[in-house]
This record gives structure tokens, C-alpha cells and sequence, in this order.
């Protein structure tokens, strides 16, 4: 038995994608912890897998809810909190690691890629680790738009100045976070680095992202394995509530994530879109709203409103998606084989919704739009057989993913051999 760490930004999609693969390494009889300030505890739901807090000093009580706020709300000026918030956490987590990974006596190391401590503090040590994509890949290439760009795929020079562009604004914009990677990464011994695809494994990444997902990739290491989402075994049927449809009707499935699904004003958007086509829709805001918000979405034409729903029981009968863009919702509706309507709100959401556009199964339009701009492409999405054929295709390669279990044998074999684990191409 071997005993693993996990370090992952403090968020749920990540921590749940994470449980997810604990989980499964668990049940190949190893031992994972996961280590963060004292309050994303409670992002975890499996007693079986270990907690460690740290950086009480710097992160007392309050702090994550905090951030959450700040990561919910990062238009304009505000995205200067969410950068000072990452650099706070990553600079915490550079400082307290070293000590807590020895005294816990790990293996190894499971990264996420968007938390550079994990990889950082690793390699510092000598630990083998893998880095885990639970967002889109951070990894960069020539000719492919960074995550968090919402620009639409092209092969034109034009496109590639646009891309080269893009990256060093978005170097110049992280540029304090860059510095406190490469002070760790000085203090560590190790080579140069400023950015979060510095950080990555040489023995293994893994992706949720299915390669169909993403733009055409030419340069991603060998090691690298497209998984597909990391996910536990489906809850019973009937463990979520029924929800009693009309088989006449068409029916939408309304959530935008944990982070946002404070936003009233966009979900009654929503809801209004689908009264205007005649839909069934469920809003699952996720916890952001409260009693009286909920009831006035009713009054706007919601069938039902809930805190949340079994997401992917639900993209089993829903004839369309309206998220966010978060990936993981996305890859979940793909497995579903739902339509998707994205409307990007902010980290690589943007990039999200233009890798559904690129791939054919689903539009993606501003979360400014109106409700009648909003019914228009909802129209398209029910009508148009393409989407769904493109759809089939998709999700027929995620059915073919190594998946969860997949996951875990690769880090198994990383950690364990501390060798490279090199993924299987197609001829």
C-alpha cells in the first residue's frame, strides 16, 4: 500500500473530479490524503479519504468562503483579488507542504494542474508526482488559443499572432503569480519557471478533456492520458427526485455551477428563453439563491427549481444543456448526449464554449443575451439533428476513455515506479 497526496484548488468540481480518483485508488488498496487550509474539508465527501490542514495562520476561518466570493464575482478589477487570492494560496501551500509531506511520509504526489504548489513542492522534495487536468489542459502549443481564451480555432497567421498575443497578456495580467512560482521554485533549487504549464509531470498527466473535445493537439507529451471524466459509479436510479415530464415537451436543463449560480438575473433569462419555446426546464442553482429567488423563478416559467440535482441522471433526459461551461458539466452532457448552450462567464469557461462550438455539439452565446436571443438558439440546438449526430460521435469516444479506473492505474504505475507512463496513440 502506498500513500498518496493530493493537492487541488480549494474548489468542488476539482475536489469531487479528485474524490472521484481517491476513490478508486483507495479501492486498489492505497491511501490518499488530501492536504489544504482548514475549510476545503468540506469540499470532501468520502470519510475513507484522509484531510490535512494547513496554513491556518495565513487562512483562518472565513478565508475560503472569501475567495469563493471573489472567484464568483472576477469581471474587471476584481480579477486583481482572484490573482492575489492564488498567490496567497500557493505561496501558503509552497511554505507549509514540504514539512507535512514528509511527516505524513507520502509516495507521491497527484497535482492539479491549476494549483502549482502540488508540483512545485514535489519535485522539491524528489516525490514523484502526476498532474491532473480537472479544468482544459494548461498545457501550451503553437497555434492553439490558452483555456481561457475565447477565441474560435483557425490555422491562419492571423489566428496564430492573435494566440501569440492573447499569451503574453495573459502572462503580463499573471504576472504576480508568476513570481511567487518563481521564487518557490529558486527556493526549491529547481529550474526557472513562472507559469502553470512549467509545473506539469514528466510522468504522467491526465485529462478529463476528450481529445474530440479539444482543438487539434500536435505536441502533447507522451505521458499524456486523455481519460475522460473522473467520476464514481452512477447513484441508483431513483435516488434523485422524479421529475415528472411531459413527453410533448421538450426539456432543458438549466445549472450554472457552484461558483455561479447566484446569478438570478441570467437564470430568469434562462427560464423566460425556454417558457418562449415551449420547454420544461429544471434550474439547479447549486445553493445561490434563496426561497424567495427561487419561487420568483417559478412565477417566470421554471417547472422546477432546486439547490441541485444528480447532474448526470438528468442529462439522461434532458433534450438540452444551459451552463456555464464549466468542463466538467460540459463532458458530463456529452457522456449524456445533451445539446449545449454555453454562456462563459469566466476562467476557461470562454475556452470551454468555443471547444463546443469547434466540435459541433452545442452554440455558445454571451450571458448578456436577452431572453429572445436566448429562445432562438435554444430553438436551433432542439431542432438541429447535427448537433446530436456530433453528439453521438463524441460521446461514443468517451465511452471508450479508460475513465476513472483508467486514472488510477496510471498514477499507480507513476508513483509507484517513478518512471514515465506513456499513453497509447492511434495510428
Amino acid at each position: 500500500m502506498s500513500h498518496f497526496a493530493v493537492v487541488a484548488p480549494p474548489l468542488y468540481s476539482h475536489f469531487r473530479a479528485l474524490q472521484a480518483l481517491a476513490q478508486a485508488l483507495i479501492c486498489r488498496g492505497h491511501r490518499v490524503t488530501f492536504v489544504h487550509q482548514y475549510e476545503a474539508a468540506g469540499l470532501l465527501s468520502d470519510p475513507g479519504i484522509g484531510f490535512e490542514p494547513v496554513g491556518l495562520a495565513s487562512h483562518p476561518a472565513g478565508s475560503l468562503a472569501r475567495a469563493l466570493r471573489h472567484a464568483a464575482n472576477p469581471s474587471g478589477l476584481a480579477i486583481r483579488r482572484v490573482i492575489a487570492d492564488l498567490c496567497a494560496t500557493t505561496d501558503m501551500l509552497c511554505l507549509a507542504l514540504p514539512a507535512v509531506l514528509q511527516r505524513l511520509q507520502v509516495d507521491g504526489v497527484i497535482a492539479d494542474q491549476m494549483e502549482a504548489a502540488g508540483g512545485l513542492v514535489a519535485e522539491g522534495l524528489g516525490l514523484p508526482f502526476v498532474s491532473v487536468a480537472c479544468a482544459l489542459p494548461v498545457n501550451r502549443e503553437e497555434g492553439v488559443p490558452l483555456a481561457v481564451m475565447p477565441f474560435a480555432y483557425a490555422t491562419d497567421e492571423r489566428a496564430r499572432q492573435l494566440y501569440r498575443g492573447s499569451e503574453r497578456v495573459y502572462d503580463w495580467l499573471m504576472r504576480d503569480h508568476g513570481q511567487v512560482i518563481a521564487r518557490h521554485a529558486y527556493a526549491f533549487g529547481l529550474r526557472p519557471r513562472r507559469g502553470l504549464h512549467e509545473c506539469l509531470s514528466t510522468l504522467a498527466q491526465i485529462s478529463q478533456t476528450p481529445p474530440g473535445l479539444d482543438f487539434p493537439r500536435q505536441q502533447l507529451p507522451d505521458c499524456f492520458h486523455a481519460v475522460g471524466p473522473l467520476r464514481p459509479a452512477l447513484t441508483r436510479p431513483g435516488s434523485d427526485p422524479v421529475w415528472p415530464l411531459e413527453p410533448a415537451r421538450p426539456f432543458v436543463f438549466a445549472s450554472l455551477g457552484t461558483l455561479q449560480g447566484q446569478r438570478y438575473g441570467l437564470l430568469r433569462s434562462i427560464v423566460r428563453a425556454c417558457r418562449r419555446v415551449g420547454a420544461q426546464v429544471l434550474v439547479a442553482h447549486c445553493g445561490g439563491l434563496d426561497a424567495a429567488q427561487a419561487q420568483a423563478l417559478g412565477e417566470h416559467g421554471a417547472t422546477w427549481v432546486t439547490a441541485f440535482a444528480d447532474q448526470r441522471q438528468v442529462l439522461r433526459q434532458a433534450h438540452v444543456l444551459v451552463s456555464h461551461g464549466g468542463l466538467n458539466t460540459v463532458v458530463d452532457a456529452i457522456a449524456g448526449g445533451t445539446p449545449i448552450l454555453a454562456l462563459p462567464i469566466a476562467f476557461d469557461q470562454p475556452g470551454v464554449a468555443a471547444r463546443v462550438a469547434y466540435s459541433g455539439i452545442g452554440r455558445r452565446a454571451s450571458r448578456f443575451c436577452r431572453s429572445g436571443a436566448l429562445a432562438e438558439h435554444l430553438q436551433a440546438l432542439l431542432e438541429g439533428e447535427h448537433y446530436r449526430q456530433a453528439l453521438q460521435r463524441l460521446s461514443g469516444q468517451v465511452q471508450q476513455l479508460p475513465g476513472t479506473d483508467g486514472a488510477a492505474r496510471v498514477v499507480e504505475q507513476a508513483l509507484c515506479s517513478k518512471r514515465p507512463v506513456y499513453a497509447e496513440r492511434a495510428a
